[in-house]
């Protein structure tokens, strides 16, 4: 995600975790963050929401949630039409 947003140029506005475990509480581990020791395992169901915040102008995260399988990832949320998003130019 960081990565796809440096393409971007907006890497310096990511400023927050990438996502979170999912459970009975809002927000559980595993964290998803450049700053945990987390480790995901099959079975675990995470977010994935990278968002950008720009002082001044305003802000975005769009959320996915994953769950975490044997051979990698599936996804469990759809897809958000493109032209719904606003480009920045």
């Amino acid at each position: 995600a960081r990565q796809v947003l440096a393409d971007r140029g907006l890497d310096k506005y990511f400023t927050h975790s990438l996502g979170h475990g999912i459970g009975l509480e809002v927000h559980e581990i595993p964290r998803l963050s450049s700053k945990s020791a987390d480790v995901l395992e099959e079975g675990d169901v995470v977010t994935v929401e990278p968002g950008i915040y720009i002082e001044g102008y305003g802000g975005m995260r769009v959320e996915d949630d994953y769950l975490v399988t044997d051979s990698g990832a599936q996804r469990l949320t759809a897809d958000i039409p493109m032209e719904l998003f606003v480009v920045m130019d």
